[in-house]
């Protein structure tokens, strides 16, 4: 029974009725997590999984998963191939595959979903806190998906110093329990003591129901008949009542014969605590699995068929403490001789005391084994202590830069910092081959960048591109070098670190003259040039062109107006991420097919693709992309006329980005501001955000060249088209530059809107004309709407109606809710009556973004298992998204769903 417990069962029992989602319980130890996870067991009417996280297994990547997954296995036939192949990877069940850790923790979502087919299924993971990285970051991606599918997770962890963070899911706190609960739990612990000891442990115990329980069997027999002074314990009163129950623990262990503790170390050390593997270990060590009968006597654990349990985390902590270094060494050298290879490999470099080079080749072994898995927290750990034991200096430099780049890759930036510092210590005065200084320059670059110091970053870039061997490495880390130097806050030394970046890119055709290209126009574009006619040259697509690079060429098409290639581009990037499981990038490659889409005029789809972004990006814990994405969901919100959504987004946009000197995501807040008042016709408030962005800290974005248009509008609805002279050339220049039929139809509706009445009509002509070679729905519509406004000036009331009939349905698929208005309201004035509607007779517009991600691929056949692995959902949450779905769009079936437009 649990004792003053009701709210924490209450939330509890929450859980298991609603079936799915999961609740986080953090407290101190010993205040009764464990207990509330016993009380979900019992209770819920589902197949429970269960793991408790051990401290000495937290380095070895998914060995909590495995163990959790371990009794359902069998069902990973059921999974699609490449999530299966991924998972069995990751156990070591099967091949190693090149996916990163987050496709493990789609894999692991699937699994549950598939497994939850036959009943209600139930997880609960204790002492969380220790849990290994992998293991940790798979089961929390699938804990956020957990909706609409019969999966709860019910996870406990210790208040420790963030080492489980698990942003974005609900969490409860366990406090101590009051004076009444620990009377009652006490009374039921040990009901002969005096009134005056159950007063004195009550004081102790501080509401610890772990103390309470264990503080009575710490009394002499004196003690327990009231010889107590005033807090006297013989356990120091002073410590906290944790480290009392320990030092209870450890006296208990004392009294236990010799063979009895060494069989409670092999368990303490060895988590998994399998029978077969313990009678080998201790057998080594002259004991046998009779031994462990003493321990089970003492309350201290308890032996079955699936092997050794500990009584509480803080017995297997007191074995540890209370034993020597002799007698630790041995039975790691005895579990070195009974475990597998990777475990093998820790043991023995447990005992290796001084440098020994083929213990570090061991332990590399072991690292390479862990990145073949995704496991980036156990590869830096294992590079480590290969470091550590490393006798040429070279060697350890070598490996305590992967250790520090496996640890950064894992999100892990003070780890990852420590470990570049002692590279960097070790490397004083030896010379390093160039691929281990350019290393160790990348590695720190991208500690600088994390922690909002990019041009450092920059500096480092460059330091690493001289030193690096191969000119692809070279030729990436330039890219990132000019990418991250345009996209930094401006500062002082920005334009010369440009110019150093531009200095350091090699001659030659191809791939170096692309990226020669970019970072000319990087600098070009901080030195205050407008960039408007620079060339662009695109290598051969059969080049071999790392990742970084791809992204730019895909990027940098939004500067050429290639709308069409950079949504090519932006979506192979996408899909590449998705194929290979490299959820790690796929917040950047969704930020580039975000701006594809909605630079393409396709705002629905890019409504889909940035709220995917965002989530995945909180996940994997990519705050910069984040900024990004955040700034472009607020053009699209301002754009749809949602102005309080638009302005947290704004917000959140920029508050991401300051913290990191970053500037894309604060061009797009304000971006979407100008567009949230160019939507209701508030033109001197654009002009003043132009004005002010023209020499604010944004200036130097490529892409404010399509907000150009709008100034000239904003001037011209103003009466002051001279304020349209320089931005309306500017973008001239542009777009006969890049010859593309859609900067070129803005650009006569720009010179339309200044020019006089005679010349106006041929002007708009011409734009519609080139609106028909390059299609863009909302600059389209935008051109229907002034020249149906203009045509209704000139009395020219029938041909102004099918323009603005024509805007008015291409702003309603688009759900530009505020131009819509505007065009309905020109309508009107041209005598048609129309009722009060929003976005009338279309139900692609009720569709939240999530629901029309899943239309759209349903559209094309795809199963919810298809679609689910597409949008890292379950099947059965797609499946809840399309029954919400079709009443909205008034359809019954799939094949119902042909009809829809859905561009």
């Amino acid at each position: 029974m649990l004792y003053g417990r009701q709210a924490e069962q209450a939330a509890v029992d929450e859980l298991l009725r609603a079936r799915s989602g999961a609740l986080i319980v953090r407290g101190e130890a010993g205040i009764g997590k464990s207990a509330l996870l016993d009380y979900a067991g019992k209770k819920a009417q589902a197949r429970v999984l269960r793991v408790d996280g051990v401290e000495s297994e937290s380095d070895l990547p998914f060995a909590a998963l495995h163990l959790l997954l371990r009794p359902v296995l069998d069902h990973l036939g059921a999974l699609p191939e490449q999530q299966a192949q991924a998972l069995r990877g990751a156990l070591g069940l099967g091949a190693p595959t090149q996916g990163d850790r987050f496709l493990v923790g789609l894999a692991t979502l699937s699994l549950l979903v598939e497994l939850s087919a036959e009943g209600p299924v139930m997880c609960l993971v204790d002492d969380a806190q220790w849990l290994d990285g992998e293991s940790a970051d798979a089961l929390l991606f699938a804990a956020r998906r957990l909706h609409a599918e019969p999966v709860a997770a019910l996870v406990a962890a210790r208040e420790t110093d963030g080492s489980f963070s698990a942003r974005g899911l609900p969490e409860l706190r366990l406090a101590e329990l009051d004076a009444a609960a620990a009377r009652r739990l006490l009374a039921e612990q040990a009901t002969d003591l005096p009134p005056a000891v159950r007063d004195q442990l009550i004081a102790e115990a501080r509401g610890n129901p772990l103390a309470l329980i264990e503080l009575p069997r710490m009394l002499t027999a004196e003690q327990r008949k009231g010889a107590l002074g005033p807090l006297s314990f013989s356990f120091r009163t002073a410590q906290p009542v944790t480290d009392r129950v320990l030092c209870g623990f450890r006296e208990r262990i004392a009294a236990l014969p010799v063979a009895t503790r060494s069989c409670l170390l092999v368990a303490a050390l060895d988590d998994r605590a399998e029978l077969g593997v313990l009678a080998r270990a201790i057998g080594l060590l002259g004991a046998s699995l009779t031994d462990f009968a003493e321990a089970e006597r003492a309350g201290l654990l308890g032996v079955g068929e699936e092997g050794v349990t500990f009584r509480h985390p803080l017995v297997r902590a007191a074995v540890l403490l209370s034993c020597d270094i002799g007698t630790r060494m041995a039975a790691h050298r005895a579990l070195a001789e009974a475990v597998d290879d990777d475990r093998r490999a820790w043991h023995l470099a447990a005992v290796t005391l001084e440098s020994d080079e083929e213990v570090a080749r061991e332990m590399e072994r072991l690292a390479l084994r862990a990145r073949q898995r995704g496991g980036q927290t156990a590869v830096s750990a294992a590079y480590a202590r290969a470091a550590e034991l490393s006798a040429d200096p070279a060697q350890a430099i070598r490996r305590w830069t992967a250790a520090a780049g496996a640890a950064a890759e894992a999100g892990l930036w003070e780890r990852a910092q420590e470990l570049v510092d002692r590279a960097r210590r070790r490397a004083e005065g030896i010379p390093l081959a160039g691929a281990v200084r350019a290393g160790l320059a990348q590695i720190r670059a991208k500690l600088e960048i994390e922690a909002g110091r990019p041009l450092n970053g920059v500096r480092l870039l460059h330091e690493a591109a001289a030193a690096a061997d191969d000119l692809t490495t070279r030729l990436s880390l330039l890219s990132l070098a000019g990418f991250y130097t345009w996209a930094s806050a401006p500062h002082p030394e920005q334009l010369a670190l440009a110019r150093r970046t531009e200095e350091l890119c090699p001659e030659g055709e191809g791939l170096a003259d692309v990226v020669r290209t970019f970072n000319r126009a990087f600098r070009l574009i901080l030195e205050g040039d407008a960039v408007t006619t620079l060339t662009y040259r695109m290598p051969d697509q059969d080049d071999h062109i790392p990742f970084e690079v791809r992204f730019m060429i895909t990027y940098q098409a939004v500067v050429r107006a290639d709308h069409d290639a950079m949504l090519d581009g932006a979506a192979q990037l996408v899909e590449e991420c998705r194929a290979e499981g490299r959820l790690g990038r796929m917040p950047q490659a969704m930020t580039g097919f975000t701006i594809a889409q909605l630079i393409s005029g396709r705002h629905r789809a890019a409504r889909a693709t940035v709220a995917a972004g965002l989530a995945l990006a909180s996940d994997v814990g990519q705050p910069q992309w984040s900024s990004y994405l955040a700034g472009l969901h607020a053009w699209l919100s301002a754009v749809a006329g949602a102005p309080e959504e638009c302005r947290a987004m704004a917000e959140q946009g920029i508050h991401e980005a300051g913290h990191r000197k970053w500037m894309p995501g604060v061009f797009w807040a304000e971006y979407a501001r100008l567009m949230l008042d160019l939507g209701v016709s508030r033109y001197e408030a654009v002009l003043e955000r132009m004005d002010r962005a023209a020499a604010g800290p944004t200036r130097h974005a490529f892409l404010w060249r399509y907000a150009w248009p709008d100034y000239v509008e904003a001037a011209a609805r103003t009466g002051n088209p001279q304020r349209a002279t320089e931005p309306l050339r500017r973008y001239a220049e542009w777009a006969q530059a890049t010859g593309q039929a859609r900067p070129l139809a803005v650009l006569h509706r720009a010179h339309a809107l200044l020019a006089a009445d005679h010349e106006a009509e041929e002007l708009y002509e011409q734009a519609l004309a080139f609106h028909t070679e390059g299609e863009h729905p909302f600059d389209e519509a935008r051109t229907r709407l002034v020249y149906g406004e203009w045509l209704r000036r000139q009395q020219r009331r029938s041909e102004a109606r099918a323009q603005l009939e024509a805007a008015i349905e291409a702003f309603d698929r688009l759900d530009a809710a505020p131009w819509s208005a505007r065009a309905a309201a020109e309508l009107r004035a041209t005598g048609v009556s129309l009722p009060e509607r929003a976005r009338a007779g279309d139900p692609l517009a009720a569709l939240t973004p999530q629901e029309l991600q899943v239309v759209r691929l349903a559209v094309t056949g795809a199963s919810n298992r298809e679609i689910g692995a597409q949008l890292f959902l379950s099947p059965r949450t797609v499946a809840s998204h399309l029954y919400k779905a079709f009443p909205k769009l008034g359809v019954a079936s799939r094949a119902e769903l042909a009809r829809l437009e859905l561009a």
